[in-house]
């Protein structure tokens, strides 16, 4: 008996950190302290935060991935990822400053554990913050053969003076929708259950419209923050768009939004004729094109892809 005919293969784990090595270090910032193989990651907090407050969350993809494994393509999931963390992380004003994973597997395949890493990486890129550490556990019975999961944690730091928690929130405000790049990573146990080979192929659906991988806002809300006084900002995830708004209303205020001004890509009108999926429902399970959320006093709407969809009333 040895480790390997256990289901634990060490040198594929190995094999897989080894060709991860370089594309994770190309992410780190000069306030990494530590490179990979050490216990812990040390990262230092930037200079110029008089008060710094560290902010921290954690997300995975959900059943995303059982599409990822039928398509086998995994290069999309690892920035799905990342977004779903960071995303989370920057509605209250915060800066990302670094990831770490978890990966969970039947069998470690390195080809396979690459793949995820280069979304990874790219996820972590886009959102400027360092990849400093992670965990690749192998654990054949407890995942069938070819299955995987992924969890991801993010910290970030902000001004305690500038923390937006949505208490600034007033009647007159105005709601304004960054796009969606697509269905992100919400509602996909719905979209599996619909999206049959057959109704894919008669409303015309590919694997690539599922697999589209989720936004990641964090230079557009930093700028919107640097430019305008925000008052809010919700990350539009499971529960749609009303539910994750409300998260964040103060007493006394409520929301008025303007439905018929938000710009829905077709992929969603496309799986709601599949699966004859009431108005409602398709409003509270999926984002229908609106990925964050931006409440202000100001106007934004000659910033980028900003548009106005509603605004605040009293309750």
């Amino acid at each position: 008996m040895d480790y390997a005919s256990s289901g634990v293969n060490i040198d594929a784990g190995n094999d897989a950190v080894e060709r991860i090595k370089p594309m994770v270090q190309s992410t780190f910032t000069k306030h990494v302290l530590t490179g990979l193989g050490q216990f812990a990651s040390f990262v230092e907090l930037p200079s110029g935060y008089l008060e710094p407050v560290l902010v921290s969350c954690t997300d995975g993809v959900g059943t995303k991935l059982k599409l990822a494994i039928d398509s086998n393509a995994f290069d999309t999931v690892g920035i799905d990822l990342v977004a779903m963390c960071v995303n989370d992380l920057i509605c209250c004003g915060a800066t990302p400053l670094y990831f770490l994973d978890y990966i969970a597997v039947h069998a470690l395949d390195p080809n396979q554990i690459e793949s995820i890493m280069t979304g990874m990486v790219a996820g972590c890129k886009q959102a400027s913050c360092s990849l400093v550490g992670g965990e690749m556990a192998e654990m054949n019975d407890m995942y069938k053969k070819g299955d995987f999961d992924l969890a991801g944690f993010s910290v970030g730091v902000v001004e305690k003076s500038r923390i937006i928690d949505g208490s600034r929130i007033s009647v007159g405000d105005t709601i304004y929708a960054l796009p969606s790049s697509g269905i992100h990573s919400n509602g996909y146990s719905l979209v599996r259950k619909v999206c049959t080979p057959e109704a894919m192929s008669d409303h015309g659906i590919s694997s690539a419209d599922l697999l589209t991988p989720t936004a990641i806002y964090v230079d557009d809300v930093l700028s919107i923050i640097d430019q305008y006084s925000v008052n809010g900002i919700a990350h539009i995830t499971g529960g749609g768009l009303v539910e994750n708004i409300e998260r964040i209303l103060t007493q006394g205020v409520a929301l008025d939004i303007d439905f018929g001004a938000i710009k829905t890509p077709s992929i969603f009108s496309k799986i709601q004729q599949a699966g004859h999926i009431a108005d409602d429902e398709m409003w509270r399970v999926f984002n229908m094109g609106v990925g964050m959320v931006v409440i202000t006093s100001d106007d934004l709407s000659s910033h980028g892809t900003a548009y106005p969809i509603g605004r605040i009333i009293n309750a």
